[in-house]
């Protein structure tokens, strides 16, 4: 977080993440057109602009599988969270890529006739489906979605305007897949290609519905609402980190423990819903492991000038076992959190 817009807040995280993705895309690129004229019948049967335009087209589709593939992933094994904290330069990438496989594809077959290129690839035969079209199509969303990734984007939009916006990257997906089975596939000979997207289909369906059952069933299983909560003992609440409550019918609770402090506050972080009970607390604030969003632990306001603000919850300690009321305050409400007592020997009590 920082007090003012910038193109891009660079750290050692960001730029490790970054070269890793331009790293990868550029071996996979190299890697395709190498191992394609290797194992080409004869020399010089692919022109270099179908090779290049296929290698990036097949980047693209695997780089959209990536994204979608995180999130749900991350659920499953939380180690992978670190992942999701710059996503979204993997769907500026993924743009990139996809739209220079586009510019290639629509000069090359575009470009040679008295008709605009562009209309002249999306008019195409009369007699077949448009594939082009969709592929088009999945353009424009991925486009849409690299002009809002800024945060400018969604602090002015709104939260919930920006997630809509993004959440558009499911019919990408489905026009990516329709382009490429009304398209490639159809010509394709070999059925490596065939394999390749149903086995990625499957995938993300089973990581998603893997995902959704798990959390539901987390939900499902949590603590009856109404009345005081009984948590267990001070100790099972890690330093610096937080203990993640499910109630019934209700968001889940974060009770963190700072020193010998605890706090709660509301699990969903207002920037984009992050897990913010799976974040930790630094220099006071409790920090999402998604985008490290920061809040205040002692009433869940983010530090100026940010103006985020999240529910927060009173806790109570009765011979050594932390009580939480699930009713939630407002959000921002200040809370003089709940101090652990200790004995001579130092142990909570």
């Amino acid at each position: 977080m920082t007090n003012a817009y910038r193109w891009v807040q660079w750290n050692k995280h960001k730029r490790v993440y970054d070269a890793v993705i331009v790293g990868g895309v550029v071996a996979y690129i190299a890697g395709f057109v190498g191992i394609s004229v290797a194992t080409a019948p004869a020399p010089g049967e692919i022109m270099p602009p179908v090779l290049v335009m296929r290698a990036l087209g097949t980047a693209a589709a695997l780089l959209l599988h990536v994204i979608l593939a995180i999130g749900p992933a991350s659920r499953i094994w939380p180690r992978l969270s670190p992942l999701l904290y710059n996503r979204r330069h993997l769907g500026v990438t993924c743009f990139i890529v996809a739209f220079l496989h586009a510019f290639i594809a629509i000069g090359f077959y575009g470009g040679f006739g008295v008709d605009n290129p562009l209309m002249a690839v999306l008019a195409g035969p009369g007699t077949r489906v448009p594939f082009e079209l969709y592929g088009f199509g999945a353009l424009c969303v991925l486009f849409v979605m690299a002009a809002t990734s800024h945060d400018f984007w969604l602090a002015n939009l709104g939260p919930r305007v920006w997630k809509t916006i993004h959440m558009l990257v499911y019919a990408a997906y489905l026009l990516l897949v329709a382009h490429l089975a009304f398209g490639a596939l159809v010509s394709e000979k070999s059925p490596v290609y065939v394999v390749l997207l149903v086995a990625g289909i499957v995938g993300l369906v089973a990581l998603h519905v893997v995902a959704g059952f798990r959390e539901s069933a987390r939900d499902a299983g949590g603590e009856p609402a109404g009345g005081w909560i009984d948590l267990g003992t001070c100790e099972d609440i890690p330093e610096a980190r937080a203990r993640v409550v499910c109630v019934k019918g209700s968001e889940r609770i974060a009770v963190y423990r700072d020193g010998e402090q605890l706090h709660a506050v509301s699990s969903v972080c207002a920037h984009q819903g992050g897990p913010l009970g799976e974040g930790k607390i630094v220099d006071g604030c409790i920090t999402c492991p998604w985008h490290g969003y920061q809040y205040d632990a002692k009433n869940g306001q983010s530090p100026p000038p940010y103006t985020e603000k999240i529910e927060t919850y009173e806790l109570r300690v009765e011979g050594g076992r932390v009580m939480l009321n699930p009713e939630p305050n407002a959000p921002g409400t200040p809370t003089d959190g709940t101090r652990i007592n200790t004995n001579a020997e130092g142990a909570d009590v």
